[in-house]
């Protein structure tokens, strides 16, 4: 007997194996482990889940070694692996012709060794005539586009027979006549609408029966009538729309495994499965299937493994599974289920593994998976909720991209970077603030911009600041504060900050873009800003960054939980969780009031370049001019680069999740430590750190201190103070005498560059 049948056997009828975790468990007496602590079998001794089948006998008595494999989707697996089972035996046996074929009559396009045949690829457009004595027979990838009666009527010792691949749509009722020692039967990947009933009538020995993508609407139990000895039969991805209203197994009192997989199936009956008493594996996925009945699985005594994942139901009935004692495998992943009855896995005492992955459970708690004893592999949606079933072994997710089951930041290297950013954050905004008064400028509203867009960029190093110190809190067992971190009024406020210092940032910069832009293009029909409208449009923009910051905290309802969705409390993408106010709020945010602010600001400096590119023209020293543009370009260049990294990730990263398209955690957490705060660790050195003034101060601060070493008497020097007075945005109502005296030009457009140039130079 080869392997590949060994094998099926041992997984056919070897289902209930040794579950060592239930055996080692003495009555009456139960270990409990501590949350990320699994119990060492009947012995009082905890190991973290870290250790679970690392190679390594931590427990002493093999019982952390022990069940290590989960076979949950052992299915797609099974099929994979007898995919290769029978390519090894149709084609590989026929890579070359030999002289030991013992069928006569075979065509030139076909292969032999033995009694088996293999016409793979041979362009035929109808059954092949040879010998009888065949024994396998493979027209894969041919030509074939009907299966007439009697067609392989003269071949009784055929046990294998494999037609898929071909353009088969219609099979005659009397097609497989004769073919009572067929054991394997593939019609995969061909075109059939219908099977007539009694078309396998003959078939008594067909063991596997597989049928998987066609085009088949409709089946019915009189279709399998004779397959007594059906144990396997697959109608994946076909068109089935419904079961049939009668006992779908009363022709195949063997039948061990079911697939229907792929169709759109919208319920199921609770006569379907009444007569399929021997069923250990049905499969169920990707349907449409929106509603279970009680009793829907009542019949199915013997069922090892279920899976109903990527259906449309949103309810269980209490007592759904209470007939299913021997369940070892349940997958109800991607349905959109909301709530679980607490007792809904109480009669699962042999479950091994659970799979819940897509669904948000609401009312999650640790009474719906406590009597699950047996239970060593479990999937949710979110590592938060391993928590709740700390007695199992393998519990996935481990992490969400951003925080894992150890630590609120998942990564060694976030956790570093977020100090070290926060850290240049805060001391590059603050020096600024600190140092900007030594600057004494003319234009002192300008001034006053920018130190309030230095209040708004120190608060993103707060925010990243307050999100290192919970991580270092909850180092090492964060998973036990995970949910009541995210829920907290701390994650909301913290939240808020961030979003606060993002949108008051935003329009901050675009403020300052707009009003570089009016004085450098339109010089002339530039207004001296005046203090109170300057003071008026700084107190609007952060009453507006409030605004939007915390509306989500006063409308709980609406926004559910805005800020909680993740471990670093910042909304960047929509999650299935996420309320709809939430999700129109974050795109009006995102793709909306910041896409436009960014667009402007490109927009602005490109006009901006452009006006001094176009008085550069009429100049007439080009070569001067040519290198003021070049520096003026070399600082556009910077200024919408450093914008463009920091929004354009973000502005994909919202339109991607407004898609629907799973989106990384990972991605998340590096956009809002390391992309995010680009502009607020940034705009300290584009707007001061790099400026003329600020340069010229720092000059005249070292000119006064070697001065004073030189002289070595402080007496005697004559000192020089450290601030100066500089212009950093000249409207020309502005510009007293002393200050505006040129050089003597000739040429009128010549003077208009340098105006524009020196303008802008020193500007930002």
């Amino acid at each position: 007997m080869t392997s590949g049948c060994w094998f099926y056997i041992f997984f056919i009828f070897g289902t209930n194996f040794i579950h060592c975790t239930s055996e080692n468990q003495d009555s009456g007496h139960e270990v409990i482990c501590p949350l990320g602590y699994f119990p060492c079998g009947n012995i009082t001794k905890c190991l973290p889940q870290l250790l679970h089948c690392n190679g390594v006998d931590d427990c002493g008595n093999q019982a952390d070694e022990d069940n290590c494999g989960d076979n949950n989707g052992w299915s797609q697996q099974f099929d994979k692996y007898f995919a290769k089972y029978n390519e090894m035996t149709s084609s590989r046996a026929f890579e070359v012709k030999t002289s030991e074929c013992l069928v006569d009559s075979v065509p030139a396009e076909c292969l032999c060794r033995g009694l088996e045949l293999d016409c793979e690829g041979a362009n035929l457009r109808a059954v092949p005539s040879v010998s009888s004595n065949v024994t396998l027979m493979s027209l894969k990838r041919n030509q074939l586009r009907k299966l007439s009666a009697d067609s392989f009527k003269k071949y009784q010792d055929l046990k294998n027979l494999f037609l898929q691949n071909n353009k088969i749509r219609a099979v005659s009722e009397h097609a497989f006549k004769g073919l009572y020692n067929l054991t394997k039967l593939y019609l995969s990947h061909n075109k059939i609408t219908f099977l007539k009933p009694g078309v396998f009538e003959d078939l008594h020995k067909l063991e596997w029966l597989i049928i998987e993508n066609n085009k088949i609407n409709q089946i019915s139990p009189l279709t399998f009538h004779g397959l007594n000895s059906l144990i396997l039969l697959v109608l994946m991805n076909n068109s089935l729309a419904r079961l049939p209203d009668k006992p779908l197994c009363q022709h195949m009192p063997r039948l061990h495994w079911l697939d229907f997989e792929g169709n759109h199936i919208h319920n199921l009956r609770n006569v379907t499965f009444i007569s399929c008493s021997t069923l250990t594996v049905l499969v169920m996925r990707r349907n449409k299937i929106s509603s279970l009945n009680e009793n829907s699985f009542s019949s199915l005594q013997k069922l090892d493994e279920l899976d109903l994942a990527s259906n449309k139901i949103e309810s269980l009935p209490p007592y759904l599974f209470k007939d299913l004692k021997e369940l070892s495998q349940l997958n109800l992943s991607y349905n959109p289920i909301q709530k679980i009855q607490a007792n809904q896995f109480d009669y699962l005492l042999k479950l091994k593994s659970l799979s819940l992955e897509g669904i948000e459970i609401t009312n999650i708690q640790r009474r719906m998976f406590k009597p699950l004893r047996n239970l060593s592999h479990i999937y949710f949606k979110k590592f938060q909720y391993c928590g709740y079933a700390p007695h199992v072994r393998s519990c996935k997710p481990n992490t969400d991209g951003i925080s894992s089951f150890e630590n609120l930041l998942a990564s060694t290297v976030q956790r570093v970077f977020v100090w070290v950013v926060s850290a240049v954050t805060c001391f590059g905004n603050i020096f600024v603030i600190c140092m900007r008064p030594y600057i004494r400028s003319e234009n002192k509203l300008h001034a006053m911009s920018i130190m309030s867009l230095c209040c708004a960029d120190c608060l993103m190093g707060i925010y990243l600041f307050v999100i290192g110190v919970f991580d270092v809190k909850y180092r090492g067992e964060y998973n036990k504060h995970a949910q009541l971190w995210m829920d907290s009024i701390h994650c909301q406020l913290v939240g808020s900050l961030a979003i606060l210092s993002t949108e008051v940032s935003v329009l901050l910069l675009t403020y300052l873009t707009l009003e570089k832009y009016i004085c450098i293009v339109y010089p002339f029909r530039c207004l001296k800003p005046g203090k109170c409208r300057t003071i008026s449009i700084l107190i609007l923009i952060w009453v507006i960054g409030f605004v939007v910051a915390f509306i989500p905290l006063s409308h709980k309802e609406f926004f559910s939980n805005y800020y909680g969705t993740n471990g670093v409390c910042f909304p960047l993408h929509s999650e299935q969780a996420e309320s709809t106010g939430g999700q129109i709020y974050s795109v009006v945010i995102f793709l909306g009031v910041n896409l436009a602010a960014f667009i402007i600001i490109v927009f602005s400096y490109g006009s901006m370049f452009y006006s001094v590119h176009q008085t550069a023209i009429t100049a007439t020293e080009i070569r001067n001019h040519i290198k003021k543009e070049m520096t003026l370009a070399k600082r556009f260049f910077f200024i919408v680069f450093t914008d463009a990294l920091c929004w354009i990730p973000i502005f994909i990263l919202k339109l991607l999740s407004l898609l629907q398209v799973e989106i990384p955690g990972t991605i998340t957490s590096w956009v809002v430590i390391f992309i995010l705060p680009i502009n607020s660790a940034l705009n300290p050195l584009l707007y001061t750190l790099t400026t003329r003034p600020f340069k010229e101060m720092i000059h005249q601060v070292w000119y006064n201190y070697k001065q004073g070493r030189s002289i070595g008497s402080k007496s005697s020097q004559k000192t020089y103070g450290p601030s100066f007075i500089w212009v950093e945005m000249w409207p020309m109502q502005e510009i007293t005498p002393e200050l505006t005296k040129p050089a003597i030009y000739t040429d009128s457009s010549e003077t208009s560059v340098t105006t524009h140039s020196t303008r802008l130079n020193s500007y930002r």
